[in-house]
C-alpha cells in the first residue's frame, strides 16, 4: 500500500509533531510593517516554520512539499523554496501560490529580487523569473570550469545589479535587465561561500572557503581589511547597524567570531553556540540582537547587553540534534513528554506551548569538573540513555527520573523540578568498580509511591535502591534474579509484588518487600521489552519471535497472546483504562490490541519505523519516537470525540500508510480511500425491519400521532375566548348621502349576512392526493405510498383527510372500505405498529356509526379486529415472558 492513502488508522489521526524547530539551511528573517515585528522562517524536512522572534512562538506551519527542501529564501510577501529543480512561492506562511519549472538540475541558491526571483541550479544555470507570470525573464549560463556560481547577493542602491560569487574565488557583477556582465573581480585564492551587504554602500563581506573574510569596495575593486578564522570555511556573515561596527561570522563546528570593523581585530569568540555548523546568522535591523541556527535542531537568540562585546542567550527553542530512543509521559496531567535522545540529553516537551520545554541536560560523571570544560570535549560525558523510568509521586522532595546509559553500570537520578541531573549515582558494589566485566543496566522501573528504584543489569542481578538516599537495599534472588540478561523489570501499584523478566526465557514475580520468589513461568522464548499497567495489573511481554503475551498479576498466569508483526517489537504503551495494548515494531507497523476480546481491532503503517510508544494519562494523545527522526509526533484519539466501531482484523490485514504528523497539509477530502473492512463497518445502516416476524414500532415523533384522538379538546382549549373583530374595509371612494349634514352611505356588504352561508362541500370539494392514491393502491393491494403521505402529514392533517373519506364529505364507502384494507396491511407486515393503532382509533372515532350501518364495512372491520387480536395475543405472551424473567433476577437469590 502507498505510504499516505487516506484510510489507514480508524482509532489515531495525526494531530502534530513536537520537537522540530530547524536543520542544516540557513534561516530567513522577514520583517512585517502592520505587526511591526521580527520572523523567523526555517526549514524543517519538508515544510517550514515560521516563528515571531519576540518569544520564538510558532506563528504557522507551512503545508508539505513532496521532497526535503533544499533552499529558502523571502522577501516582503512570499516565501520560496527549491526541492529539486522545482522552485514554489508560499503566501501567507501555508499554501503554495506560484511554482517555477525551468531547471534541469537542483537549485541551491535563491535571491528574491523586486519583482523577481532569482535561482541557481547545480549545473551553473541562472534564471531570473518574474514572480507574478511565473515566466523565465533571462537565463544566464556560466562556464562551469572558470566561474561555478557559489553565492549571490543584491548590492544596496545598485539599481539591477547582481553580485555573483564563484568556487574559483572571482566575482561578476551583472546587470540583469540589459543582459550584461559589467564587470569581472580577480578575487582570491580560494572559493566564495558568502556574500553578504555591510551598512556601508559600495561595500560587501566576503567570506571564503579557507577561513578568511575580506570586506570589499566593489566601486573601486579594492579590499579595505581582511580577517583570519581559524575554523575552517565562513558559513554565513552579519553586520550590526545599531550603532556598534561589529561582524559576526559563522563556523562549521559552531563556533561565531564578533570582529571590530573599526579597530579591525577579534573582540570575542562565541564558543559551541551551535552543536554543529552554523546554517544561518543575522543581526535584526537596528538591535542588540543575534538571531542563529544550525543543523542540531536549534534556533538561538542572543542579546549583545553586556561588558566585553560578547553576547548572552536570551531565548532559545532546542530539540535533539539526533534522534530519540525513548519517550515517557511525565506527570498525570499528560502535558509533558520526557524524551531521551542519542545525543545524550534528556528532554521535556509541552504539548501545550513550546515556552514549558525544558533540557534537562547532558549526563556527566562529575557534574562540577565539566562544567569548567567544554562539552565537546568533555571526557566526563555519560553516553547516550538506553532507557528510564519517572515517578512525579515525590519531585518536589527529591530526584524522580532514573536512566540507564548505553553500555554502563552506573545508573543517573535526574532532578525533574531543577531541570538537571540528580545527586546519586547508583552503582552495586559487588563488581568492585571493574569496568572490564561489560555490564550494564538495561532495566530500570521507579515505584509509585517514589521512593524506591529497582534496576536490573545485563548479569541477571536485579537491585533496589531507595531514592531519597541513593543507598542499596538489596537484591532479587541469592545470586542472580536470572540466569540471563534482565530484559524487563516492574513494580505493581501497592508495592507488593515485582515481576522481571529475563533472557532466560523465565517471568519472575517476587514479593517486594521480602524480595522473595513466588512464581516462574516459562516463557518459551527470550524476551525482548516488557511494559506494565499499574491500574489492571496487565503485565506485556514482547518476545523476540516477535509474539506479544499478556500476564495478569493477580491470577499470575497468561491471559492473553497476539502474533502478527513481522520485525522486532521496539516498545509497547497501554491505554489508561487498560483495555488498548498499543505496540510498535520494527515491521514499521503500529497496532492496537483490544484485550478484553483478544483481538487486533487498529493498524496503519509509518514510514519510518517508531522506536518508543507513549500513551498520555489522560488519554487523549499517543505519542511515539521514530527511526532517523528528530520529532515527537502526537496521534489524536478519535474515540474521545467520536463513536468509533472497533472489529477484529483478520489475520491477513494489510495495514495502509500514514503520513506522519506536523509534517503534511490535511488531505481527507483528497484522493480517494481504500474500500478497507472499517469503512464498510463504520458505514452500516439498519434496515427498517430486522425480521419479518418482529413487530416494529414506527421512528414518528409522538406528538405526530399520539393527540389524533384528542385534537377536538386541543382545539377546544386553544380556541380564543372572543372571536377577532375584523375592521370593516372602507372602500377607495367614501360614498356619501345627499343633504346638509354629510353621511357616509352604508355598504352593499351589510346586507350579505340575510343570505345562506352553507356551501355543500360534497358538490365542491376536490379529491386530495392521498384520497387518489388509497384508490390507485384498492386496486394494486399495495398500501405503502397512502401509509408514507400520512406519516409525511401532522395531526389537523390527518384528521382533515380521514374527515374527507367519508360521502357526505365528498368521499365513498368503498374508500373507507380501502382505508381499513390499509390497516390491516399494516397489522400484517408488523410494521409501524404505533400508527397502525392510531389512524384505526381516529378511525373509528370518526365513522363509528356509519361503518355500523354499512354491512361492507361492518365485515371489513370484523377482519382488521381478528388480526388486531392475534397480534395483541402474541406481543401479550412476549410481555409476560420477559417480564417474568425481570421479576425472577431481580428478587432472585443468586
Amino acid at each position: 500500500m502507498p505510504v499516505g492513502s487516506k484510510k489507514g488508522s480508524v482509532i489515531f489521526s495525526g494531530f502534530r509533531a513536537l520537537g522540530l524547530y530547524s536543520n542544516h539551511l540557513s534561516h530567513v528573517v522577514r520583517y512585517h510593517k502592520k505587526h511591526r515585528e521580527f520572523y523567523i522562517v526555517t526549514a524543517v524536512g519538508n515544510c517550514f516554520h515560521t516563528y515571531n522572534v519576540k518569544k520564538l512562538g510558532i506563528v504557522a506551519v507551512s503545508n508539505a512539499l513532496p521532497e526535503d527542501i533544499s533552499c529558502l529564501a523571502a522577501d516582503r510577501m512570499l516565501v520560496y523554496v527549491a526541492i529539486g529543480g522545482k522552485v514554489s512561492a508560499f503566501a501567507r506562511n501555508k499554501e503554495v501560490v506560484h511554482m517555477y519549472t525551468g531547471h534541469g538540475a537542483d537549485v541551491h541558491l535563491l535571491l528574491p529580487f523586486g519583482d523577481h526571483i532569482i535561482s541557481v541550479d547545480r549545473d551553473n544555470a541562472v534564471i531570473v523569473w518574474d514572480v507574478e507570470s511565473e515566466e523565465e525573464y533571462l537565463q544566464i549560463t556560466f562556464d562551469k570550469v572558470s566561474f561555478e556560481v557559489s553565492a549571490v547577493m543584491h548590492p544596496s542602491t545598485y539599481l539591477n545589479k547582481i553580485l555573483f560569487g564563484s568556487s574559483q574565488g572571482g566575482l561578476q557583477l551583472w546587470n540583469v535587465k540589459s543582459n550584461k556582465l559589467l564587470y569581472t573581480f580577480t578575487g582570491w585564492p580560494s572559493g566564495v561561500t558568502v556574500l553578504q551587504q555591510t551598512p556601508a554602500v559600495d561595500v560587501v563581506g566576503v567570506g571564503l572557503s579557507s577561513g578568511q573574510i575580506i570586506i570589499h569596495n566593489i566601486k573601486f575593486d579594492e579590499s579595505l581589511m581582511k580577517f583570519q578564522q581559524d575554523w575552517g570555511p565562513v558559513t554565513s556573515l552579519s553586520f550590526r547597524t545599531d550603532g556598534h561596527p561589529v561582524m559576526a561570522a559563522g563556523s562549521p563546528i559552531g563556533h561565531i567570531g564578533l570582529w571590530d570593523l573599526e579597530e579591525k581585530k577579534l573582540v570575542c569568540q562565541m564558543r559551541d553556540a551551535h552543536n554543529t555548523a552554523i546554517a544561518g546568522l543575522t543581526f535584526l535591523h537596528g538591535e542588540p540582537l543575534l538571531i542563529t541556527n544550525g543543523a542540531d535542531n536549534g534556533i538561538r537568540v542572543w542579546i549583545f547587553d553586556t561588558a566585553g562585546g560578547g553576547g548572552r542567550l536570551l531565548r532559545s527553542r532546542l530539540g535533539h540534534s539526533a534522534p530519540p530512543t525513548k519517550i515517557l509521559h511525565h506527570g498525570l496531567n499528560g502535558h509533558h513528554i520526557l524524551s531521551a535522545g542519542q545525543d545524550g540529553t534528556l528532554q521535556s516537551f509541552s504539548t501545550v506551548h513550546e515556552r514549558f520545554n525544558r533540557s534537562l541536560g547532558h549526563g556527566s560523571i562529575n557534574k562540577k569538573k565539566s562544567k569548567k570544560k567544554s562539552l565537546r570535549y568533555d571526557k566526563l560525558k555519560l553516553p547516550a540513555i538506553t532507557t528510564f523510568a519517572s515517578e512525579s509521586a515525590r519531585q518536589s522532595d527529591w530526584d524522580s527520573i532514573v536512566a540507564c546509559h548505553r553500555g554502563y553500570l552506573m545508573t543517573t537520578t535526574w532532578n525533574y523540578q531543577k531541570g538537571s541531573m540528580g545527586a546519586h549515582k547508583l552503582e552495586p558494589k559487588r563488581f568492585n568498580k571493574n569496568r572490564a566485566l561489560s555490564v550494564h543496566a538495561t532495566a530500570v522501573d521507579i515505584t509509585s509511591c517514589g521512593n524506591f528504584v529497582v534496576i536490573g543489569l545485563s548479569s541477571g542481578h536485579i537491585d533496589v535502591y531507595n531514592m531519597q538516599s541513593g543507598m542499596h537495599r538489596g537484591q532479587y534472588g541469592e545470586d542472580k534474579a536470572h540466569s540471563g540478561a534482565v530484559r524487563g523489570v516492574s513494580v505493581d501499584g501497592l508495592n507488593q509484588l515485582t515481576v522481571s523478566a529475563g533472557a532466560d526465557k523465565l517471568v519472575n514475580i517476587w514479593k517486594f518487600k521480602s524480595r522473595k520468589l513466588i512464581l516462574s513461568i516459562d516463557l518459551g522464548t527470550s524476551p525482548a521489552t516488557t511494559h506494565l499497567h499499574r491500574d489492571s495489573g496487565m503485565f506485556a511481554i514482547a518476545l523476540d519471535d516477535f509474539t506479544l503475551n499478556v500476564l495478569d498479576m493477580e491470577t499470575k498466569r497468561i491471559v492473553r497472546k497476539f502474533s502478527g508483526h513481522r520485525g522486532q517489537v521496539n516498545d509497547m504503551a497501554f491505554s489508561p483504562d487498560g483495555r488498548w495494548l498499543i505496540t510498535a515494531a520494527m515491521d514499521c507497523t503500529i497496532r492496537t490490541w483490544d484485550l478484553p476480546s483478544g483481538c487486533l481491532v487498529d493498524c496503519f503503517l509509518v514510514e519510518f519505523a517508531a522506536v518508543s510508544l507513549t500513551m498520555s494519562p489522560t488519554g487523549d494523545f499517543l505519542a511515539s519516537s521514530h527511526v532517523d527522526n528528530l520529532g515527537i509526533y502526537l496521534w489524536s484519539n478519535n474515540t474521545l470525540c467520536s463513536m468509533v466501531s472497533l472489529r477484529p482484523l483478520p489475520a491477513d490485514y494489510e495495514p495502509t500508510g500514514i503520513m506522519l504528523p506536523g509534517t503534511c497539509s490535511n488531505q481527507d477530502e483528497e484522493g480517494e480511500g481504500d474500500a478497507d473492512l472499517n469503512t464498510e463497518m463504520i458505514e452500516y445502516e439498519s434496515p427498517e425491519q430486522l425480521d419479518e416476524q418482529l413487530v416494529t414500532l414506527s421512528l414518528l415523533a409522538d406528538s405526530r400521532w399520539k393527540n389524533l384522538l384528542h385534537l377536538d379538546i386541543i382545539k377546544k382549549r386553544n380556541k380564543p375566548k372572543e372571536p377577532p373583530k375584523v375592521p370593516k374595509a372602507a372602500p377607495f371612494f367614501m360614498p356619501t348621502i345627499p343633504g346638509l349634514i354629510p353621511q357616509f352611505a352604508p355598504s352593499e356588504g351589510s346586507n350579505q349576512g340575510e343570505q345562506s352561508k352553507i356551501v355543500n362541500f360534497g358538490v365542491l370539494a376536490q379529491k386530495s392526493h392521498f384520497y387518489q392514491q388509497l384508490e390507485s393502491a384498492m386496486l394494486s393491494n399495495k398500501y405503502n405510498d397512502p401509509v408514507g403521505l400520512l406519516k409525511e402529514m401532522g395531526p389537523s392533517g390527518i384528521d382533515a383527510e380521514l374527515r374527507g373519506l367519508a360521502p357526505d364529505m365528498g368521499g365513498d364507502v368503498s374508500v373507507l372500505q380501502g382505508f381499513l384494507k390499509m390497516v390491516a396491511s399494516m397489522l400484517d407486515s408488523k410494521r409501524d405498529f404505533d400508527l397502525a393503532q392510531a389512524y384505526l382509533a381516529l378511525f373509528l372515532k370518526l365513522h363509528i356509526r356509519l361503518i355500523s350501518q354499512e354491512p361492507g364495512l361492518m365485515e371489513e372491520a370484523s377482519k382488521v379486529s381478528e388480526k388486531l387480536e392475534e397480534t395483541w395475543t402474541s406481543m401479550q405472551t412476549l410481555f409476560n415472558q420477559s417480564l417474568c424473567l425481570l421479576s425472577y433476577t431481580k428478587s432472585a437469590l443468586l
